[in-house]
């Protein structure tokens, strides 16, 4: 058994906006932490200035080990960004040497992680697996965590599921959801802090946050064309952000160009994640297919108009309607939200203290002494 108190090193790995979110508060207490060490990968469309090269915000942190690396391709194919990921960051794992690889969710940044660490003998801890939604990422998701060794999840239902992946009971660590941390941090920029600062000039607004669907690629432009239609047609203002980097992003971001220069819309590539929680909290009501609309919305009690398949299997509060990607069901919620009553949900995701209890099980000997050879338990 390997003695805790001797100096760890912990390698988190972040490709977008939304993970760097789930995993800030977890770096920041690995910073603060004796006998730990952390070193943060920064990859994907944080380097990517079409997104808002995000970058200067992890820059912003002051973290002690950045390593940036470009897994862009021209060819933008989930494939060959896994294949990317993989060369780089097995080069830099040799140069940090990790104790442990952290990564979040179901990116296919995450899936590289996992590979490094499993096939380098490095224990790979995955942050909330055991999730459902309803397309490519839940491939992603439990592909990635029937890789890794140690899971920290957001509540007992995932851990259920994973142990019916076969997952050991001890390798699974309930610590909620760890961006629930920021979301009720005293240190939230307030609402005029964060619209003056992004030269937002409304008093009401919804968010709307819409990403592609990977494998409805064929169906995006017009689905995104039918969003487009019944936003022109609604009289709400809206703050836009960009949709992730994923194949058939440019059907939507075709499709906004009909938003600017329009009085009711402010599109943006990125916002800082602290100030969207600002705007998230009083918004009127989110729309799109975002994890932030069923997820962190409803801890704040938005309501939420929820589009499509891609938060399949994930929708389970009365104050979300959910509608097809049809602009005369769009249009149809978009008259009935404001009578919506935004309801506070009870904590599915943590009470704020994800970071706490993830500190306290890096202090667990047994933690570090899991087998890295993967075990499966027979039901």
């Amino acid at each position: 058994m390997e003695d805790q108190h001797t100096n760890k090193n912990i390698l988190f790995l972040t490709g977008t906006r939304a993970d760097f979110g789930k995993i800030k508060s977890l770096i920041a207490a690995v910073e603060l932490a004796l006998n730990f060490t952390p070193y943060v990968f920064v990859t994907g469309m944080h380097l990517q200035h079409t997104y808002g090269y995000t970058l200067v915000e992890i820059e912003r942190c002051k973290f002690s080990n950045l390593h940036t690396f470009e897994n862009h391709t021209h060819e933008t194919t989930m494939d060959l960004t896994l294949a990317k990921t993989i060369t780089g960051l097995s080069e830099y794992v040799k140069i940090c040497e990790p104790d442990m690889i952290v990564i979040h969710g179901d990116r296919v940044e995450a899936l590289a992680g996992a590979i490094v660490g499993s096939l380098n003998n490095i224990l790979v801890a995955h942050i909330e697996g055991g999730e459902v939604s309803g397309t490519i990422d839940e491939l992603i998701r439990h592909s990635t965590s029937k890789m890794s060794h140690v899971h920290f999840v957001s509540n007992d239902e995932a851990k259920r599921r994973l142990m019916q992946m076969g997952e050991l009971e001890a390798a699974i660590f309930e610590i909620g959801s760890p961006d629930v941390d920021i979301m009720f941090s005293s240190s939230l920029p307030d609402l005029q802090t964060v619209t003056s600062y992004y030269d937002i000039p409304f008093q009401d607004f919804a968010v709307l946050m819409f990403h592609p669907v990977t494998t409805e690629y064929n169906d995006m432009e017009r689905y995104a064309k039918h969003l487009v239609a019944a936003l022109l047609d609604d009289t709400h203002n809206y703050v836009v952000i960009f949709p992730n980097n994923d194949l058939g992003n440019g059907a939507i971001l075709k499709a906004y160009d009909s938003l600017k220069d329009h009085s009711r819309f402010r599109i943006f590539p990125s916002i800082r994640f602290e100030y969207f929680l600002t705007l998230l909290k009083h918004a009127q009501f989110v729309i799109g297919n975002s994890s932030a609309g069923v997820r962190e919305a409803p801890y704040y009690g938005v309501p939420v108009i929820n589009i499509g398949t891609r938060q399949q299997n994930r929708v389970s509060h009365s104050d979300i309607i959910n509608v097809d990607y049809k602009q005369e069901a769009i249009s149809n919620a978009l008259q009935t939200i404001d009578r919506t009553p935004r309801q506070d949900v009870a904590a599915q995701f943590g009470s704020g203290n994800s970071a706490q209890l993830f500190m306290d099980c890096l202090s667990q000997d047994h933690l570090w002494a899991l087998n890295h050879q993967k075990q499966f338990r027979d039901l």
